[in-house]
């Protein structure tokens, strides 16, 4: 399939997110979720008995020598990684700029970089967070940002021209797992998951690249693998962004369940089942741990991908 006309920017984020899984061999997203009570022991004592801007301070730099270790550790393992981005405004400015330059190293070492901040907003508002977030012009330039439509389909228009002129991607909020979603998402007949489903099949078909998939993705949960069957037969060329799988609970696969029949459209995330030893206990090298963790998951996708 020829990429569409429309894609004149960077490369295509669907062809480029492709590329990656298939260097790696595996389709792993690495979730970068610094929780500061889980840090290693010699960072924690860095900001520990302090409070307000001067915790702040230290905290942010401790999570930013916190993300090079994990870079460093999952890059050539790991496709993408996935910065949650509340974790660090939570240290604000402080932790933006730790954001700002683990998106860049990230970049260095050959990571895609989806910026998980499920913004959705009107349009204003929302041309401000595609700048912030994945216009090349703007503070972090993450290949991709998550997004939420629950306000309307109308506020993933003011990121569409970062898709067709730079090469950027969406993954869009379609079937969450958390215990109130399906309040809103399964509500209807069809349910309104399948509706917005539909909405960005629609959006993505103008966003097909080589590899036969679109830069507009969904993030569906690993617990809803039942309903990936039929969300995959509704978006044939979107990629699913999976979390749920490791401290969630969530298996492989589960996880796997909405891929393609060549095996790409899913790209799964792990976040603290990589990033984190088991509730008690402590890595004696943090940064081997991790990478034997993330190895350990990918080899773990790719044997179930060879199930295919």
């Amino acid at each position: 399939m020829a990429e569409n006309s429309g894609q004149r920017g960077g490369q295509h984020f669907g062809d480029r997110l492709a590329a990656a899984v298939q260097a790696t061999g595996a389709p792993l997203c690495v979730g970068l979720d610094p929780h500061l009570e889980r840090l290693p022991k010699p960072l924690r004592a860095r900001y520990e008995g302090l409070q307000g801007a001067a915790r702040r301070v230290q905290a942010a730099l401790a999570v930013q020598d916190f993300d090079e270790l994990v870079l460093c550790a999952v890059a050539g393992v790991a496709a993408a990684v996935k910065p949650q981005v509340a974790f660090y405004e939570a240290l604000g400015g402080p932790g933006v700029t730790a954001l700002e330059r683990c998106c860049a190293r990230a970049r260095e070492l050959g990571l895609l970089v989806v910026a998980d901040a499920k913004r959705g907003d009107i349009a204003s508002t929302a041309a401000a967070y595609a700048t912030a977030l994945i216009e090349p012009q703007g503070p972090l330039g993450a290949d991709a940002v998550t997004l939420s439509p629950w306000m309307g389909m109308d506020v993933i228009d003011p990121f569409l021209g970062a898709c067709r002129e730079h090469g950027r991607g969406l993954f869009v909020l379609v079937r969450t797992t958390n215990p109130g979603s399906a309040l809103l998402q399964r509500h209807g007949q069809p349910e309104a998951a399948l509706l917005v489903a539909d909405a960005l099949h629609q959006l993505g078909a103008e966003l097909v690249g080589q590899s036969g998939t679109s830069s507009i993705g969904a993030v569906v949960g690993a617990f809803a693998a039942d309903e990936a069957r039929a969300l995959r037969a509704r978006m044939p060329q979107a990629w699913f962004l999976v979390p749920g799988v490791g401290a969630q609970g969530g298996g492989v696969a589960q996880a796997l369940a909405g891929r393609r029949a060549d095996g790409l459209g899913s790209l799964v995330v792990s976040a603290r089942g990589i990033l984190y030893p088991p509730a008690g206990q402590q890595d004696a090298d943090p940064a081997d741990a991790i990478h034997t963790r993330a190895r350990a998951l990918a080899a773990d996708l790719a044997q179930e991908l060879g199930r295919s």
